[in-house]
């Protein structure tokens, strides 16, 4: 486990045997502090970390990193420059260490102790089902390896750091995800975590308002398969051509999958079983397996097969894969709850873009009942914002019966879907959320399935909140 002795080597490169406390994670949240962890007082825009370091120490932290000046009260260690200890310390707790930058130095730590430990890092990026790919992932190599996950969407220059901390002597794999915002941001986090299994979900359009185009977001993505060691694998999408072409860049090995037999590992046959799950057959050298798994939707499909191909490169027979798959621990952020009416709500609002609002579209269509989408705005598109809603929009007129909008953007999705023949009557547009509320609980029926899906900036949630039956 991390100890303050690691803690001041990263820092300092001077290691302090008398250091003996140990430290079980990093949190950035007080009301998150445990018992003997480090807090990280970050200061941001409207709220100080500094502010909140007596908080941390009372909830159980027994070290704050800082890099303010803190009251006189607090026992406080400086480590820029020389570090300066006078014999005898008193490292025990509560105990202030102050840095030059404390996102630096919560970084270094991670690399520092990443590099202490001996244990394989699975990376994973894509525009689209990271988490899931993550999260399933981590049951398939839990059944052989004790692994480490990521928690929630910690995926960036703070996250990562943060998850690499919760690692000890103990772990055998880390199942880390990687996000992209700006060139240079995934090799920086590999630089951290080191990963020797690269995976990549897909290259879609989401981000590209800051990142410029679908090809900047490619060259960002492929930032971790350059990252990977020669003796490391590239896990990549043979069905986007865009993470296919990846291939040239990275010295690790290639490993492919998809929906083509020119891939290493293929499926065909996928049948969509609604909440019950999915069934198809899959294909790898001279095998042909049939398996049903829990994850809904037939684009899941592809998630099976990132998590079995991982397994398959790291020593994993078809019995632990399927075991893996097969586990009911999963977390999707799709969730599945009934109206008052008893309507069929199936709430996706955790964010969206035009490739995630394709699939759910695709869960909805294999629904029984009357189908409703509730579709709102596409955040951060760029580019793309005007082709993507209108892609939605026609697969909306194949798939549901009432179309209902929010937000300006969403008029496209409307335009787009009376274009394609869904009947002007059956499509309501709407700029708040609460006459969208009225209208469903005054027109659902048993009968029903609703889709309720939109970035996370317009709380789409609080739809489904209105209309949930609480238990």
């Amino acid at each position: 486990m991390l100890t303050l002795a690691d803690v001041l080597e990263a820092i300092t490169s001077v290691r302090i045997p008398e250091a003996t406390a140990t430290i079980p994670e990093a949190v950035i949240d007080s009301r998150e502090a445990t018992r003997n962890s480090i807090f990280i007082a970050i200061p941001g825009e409207n709220v100080d970390g500094h502010d909140f370091v007596d908080a941390a120490f009372k909830q159980g932290a027994s070290f704050a990193l800082i890099q303010k000046e803190m009251p006189a009260s607090f026992r406080t260690l400086d480590l820029r420059g020389d570090l300066q200890i006078e014999s005898p310390f008193d490292f025990s707790a509560p105990l202030c260490l102050r840095v030059d930058n404390t996102i630096s130095a919560l970084q270094q730590i991670a690399r520092f102790w990443r590099r202490r430990l001996n244990l394989r890092v699975i990376g994973i990026t894509g525009s689209v089902g990271k988490s899931t790919t993550k999260e399933t992932t981590a049951e398939v190599l839990g059944v052989k390896y004790k692994t480490l996950r990521s928690p929630g969407n910690l995926n960036n220059e703070i996250g990562l750091p943060l998850t690499i901390l919760k690692l000890n002597n103990s772990h055998e794999r880390a199942v880390l995800e990687m996000g992209f915002y700006i060139p240079g941001e995934i090799q920086f986090l590999c630089d951290i975590a080191q990963p020797h299994i690269g995976v990549v979900t897909n290259v879609g359009t989401v981000h590209a308002e800051r990142a410029g185009s679908q090809e900047a977001i490619a060259r960002g993505k492929s930032e971790l398969v350059q990252a990977l060691p020669a003796d490391g694998v590239a896990i990549l999408n043979f069905d986007d051509p865009w993470v296919r072409r990846m291939e040239e860049k990275s010295k690790a090995r290639v490993f492919f999958y998809g929906l083509s037999p020119e891939a290493d590992l293929w499926a065909d046959e996928i049948e969509g079983l609604g909440l019950d799950g999915i069934r198809f057959r899959l294909h790898y050298q001279n095998e042909t397996l049939h398996t049903h798994i829990p994850l809904i939707g037939r684009h899941s499909v592809h998630t099976a097969l990132r998590a079995a191909a991982v397994g398959l490169n790291d020593g994993l027979g078809w019995a632990e894969i399927f075991e893996g798959l097969k586990r009911g621990r999963m977390q999707l952020r799709l969730a599945a709850v009934r109206s008052k009416s008893g309507a069929l709500i199936l709430d996706d609002t955790y964010n969206a873009s035009p490739e995630s609002m394709l699939a759910a579209l695709s869960l909805l269509d294999e629904m029984e009942g009357r189908k409703i989408a509730v579709l709102g705005d596409m955040l951060e598109l760029g580019p793309y914002e005007k082709q993507g809603h209108e892609m939605v929009g026609m697969r909306v007129a194949q798939v549901a019966k009432t179309l209902i909008t929010l937000g300006p953007r969403a008029h496209m999705i409307a335009d787009s879907a009376r274009r394609a023949g869904l009947k002007p009557a059956n499509i309501l547009e709407f700029e708040e959320s609460a006459p969208i509320v009225e209208w469903l609980n005054k027109n659902l029926t048993a009968n029903d399935a609703v889709l309720i899906k939109g970035s996370r900036g317009l709380r789409m949630d609080k739809i489904t909140a209105a209309l949930e039956v609480k238990s």
